[in-house]
């Protein structure tokens, strides 16, 4: 890659400068570190398309590596949904790595740290610890265990190691400075003492890494050459650096942390505690829940990872935080299905419409293309008869002038089929409309090239066939939070925003093509918007996913 063929983010920046300074090309490694806590959501989808680009763009290795150093919140479970987000986004990693991988050289790391004086380990309870470490603004003082004896330390170390204390009775921490104006460099945290079942190591440890000391030990290891990080992680550099100066041999290279900003997303959560809140006090029904922000539950709605993907380019890498209106993601979901979803008839709220001078008995196969952005057009054949179901609200019995669907007494055109006219309606006793009953001009079938037929009427409005109509349950999913910002205000619940009509369970009629269809299949249901089958559909029940309607609703709502 080069600044002449296109304009360089500021990462790629980082990159070329790297390379013009005299790292070679061939020693480019990037990495996607996720820790196995919890499912990936769209905030993981931008890091992975960063990390994966980087690595198409370079022709450079990615690895996928498991920070797993927590096991009291680790489960298999993630590690193989992680994995199967990764390559549904498109994306191949060149090894797949965990932290726990190098929990012995870790370990070994820690015990020369303590033979130079530069760590120790401290028997204070974690509020005193809390206390003595400072403010932002004052200094922190020093533990009283500071002066511990190199041979103390490496004593109660190893019994940590080997099991003899409790949870919270002794840390490992680093020998830096209690007066850093870094708080994080106030001898921070190395190692601490969990009895914790481990999902790869089994109970082999008794004491787990923390996070800053696995992460950039675990890139050296790996000679990762690029360590990209979100901004929160920006604070954490200096300490980075101070542990890779202990190891570091400058035979090898020397991984490099940087920075870039999270792009939230308007109506949503990404905080993994968060989303396991949801999940746990059954807000949503699992963490692929179609209304999560996880790679999964967006899966399962029928989001397409070129969708995704699309979106994460568009939105690019930023310096500084900010909110990105989930409406860009809508509009990157409907370009991409656009051009690969079928066109199919769904009415989801149906009411009866009869043509009464249509042959009783009658059956008639109608062609109907599939998608109209298709580079060579296919078909279907739709079945057509006396009896239909349309939308409830594409009839009305007196209508203002622009109202161009049917009335009493106007034409309209029925998709692929021919022109009715409507006639009279039948009543309940309540007075509310059970049957719209019309003509139609038989001689004004779609195609047919006669002269009804190219008659221009106003209104085109979709149909099912009654007898021929397949019963489904339509799931309508809308955003889950109604402010844009949900977890903005640290003082309100984020729950307290949850939109208590996020879901809508209908039952609805679908055309009987769709009686084969299989799981994330994608259709437009004319005129309705973007569905795609759930995962809990059988060959006895037909279940769609609403996955993005036609155009942007929420930003007429958000006008007035």
């Amino acid at each position: 890659m080069s600044a002449e063929e296109k304009s360089l983010n500021f990462i790629e920046q980082i990159i070329e400068d790297d390379l013009k300074n005299g790292l070679s090309s061939d020693k480019l490694r990037f990495r996607f570190p996720p820790e196995p806590n919890g499912y990936l959501h769209i905030g993981h989808a931008s890091a992975i398309c960063l990390n994966f680009g980087l690595g198409i763009d370079y022709k450079a290795p990615v690895n996928l590596r498991f920070d797993d150093t927590n096991p009291s919140k680790e489960e298999q479970e993630f590690v193989d949904a992680i994995k199967k987000d990764v390559e549904w986004l498109g994306f191949n990693w060149d090894k797949e790595c965990y932290a726990s991988d190098y929990f012995q050289q870790l370990y070994d790391w820690a015990v020369e740290l303590i033979k130079k004086d530069k760590a120790y380990i401290d028997s204070q309870s974690s509020e005193d610890m809390a206390i003595q470490k400072g403010t932002p603004t004052s200094p922190g003082t020093d533990s009283p265990f500071r002066t511990r004896s190199i041979e103390e330390n490496l004593d109660l170390f190893t019994r940590m190691k080997n099991g003899e204390f409790e949870k919270g009775t002794h840390v490992l921490r680093a020998k830096i400075s209690m007066k850093a104006n870094n708080m994080l460099m106030r001898d921070p945290i190395i190692y601490r003492i969990m009895h914790a079942h481990h999902h790869r190591t089994g109970n082999d440890w008794c004491i787990y890494p923390m996070y800053d000391w696995a992460h950039g030990e675990s890139d050296y290891l790996e000679q990762i050459s690029h360590s990209f990080c979100t901004l929160e992680f920006l604070p954490h550099r200096e300490l980075y650096d101070w542990f890779l100066n202990q190891i570091y041999d400058e035979t090898k290279v020397r991984p490099k942390q940087r920075e870039f900003a999270r792009r939230n997303l308007s109506h949503t959560v990404v905080s993994k505690r968060k989303l396991l809140q949801l999940v746990e006090e059954k807000y949503v029904t699992a963490w692929d829940d179609p209304r999560m922000s996880t790679i999964s539950g967006m899966r399962r709605r029928g989001i397409t990872a070129t969708a995704i993907r699309n979106f994460a380019n568009t939105i690019g890498i930023a310096k500084r935080t900010n909110l990105i209106d989930v409406s860009l993601l809508d509009f990157c979901i409907r370009e991409d299905l656009n051009k690969i979803a079928p066109r199919v008839m769904a009415v989801l709220n149906p009411i009866k419409l009869v043509i009464t001078n249509y042959p009783e008995g009658k059956e008639e196969w109608l062609t109907a293309e599939n998608n109209p952005e298709e580079e060579v057009m296919t078909f279907r054949e739709v079945p057509f008869s006396k009896e239909l179901y349309i939308e409830r609200e594409d009839f009305q019995e007196e209508a203002h002038k622009k109202f161009f669907r049917l009335t009493l007494g106007t034409e309209v055109r029925l998709k692929n089929a021919y022109i009715i006219k409507g006639e009279s309606v039948v009543k309940d006793a309540e007075g509310n409309i059970t049957e719209i009953h019309c003509t139609y001009d038989f001689d004004s079938k779609s195609g047919s090239g006669t002269e009804a037929s190219n008659r221009k009427v106003k209104g085109v409005i979709h149909w099912v066939s009654i007898p021929h109509a397949v019963e489904a349950e339509v799931r309508l999913y809308d955003r889950l939070f109604t402010h844009e910002n949900p977890d903005g205000n640290k003082e309100v619940d984020f729950k307290e925003y949850i939109n208590p009509e996020s879901l809508k369970v209908i039952t609805g009629y679908v055309e009987p093509s769709l009686q084969t269809a299989e799981e994330l299949d994608h259709f437009q249901f004319q005129r309705l918007g973007y569905f795609c089958v759930d995962k809990d559909a059988s060959a006895e029940k037909l279940v769609f996913n609403k996955t993005v309607g036609l155009r942007d609703t929420w930003a007429k709502v958000s006008e007035q």
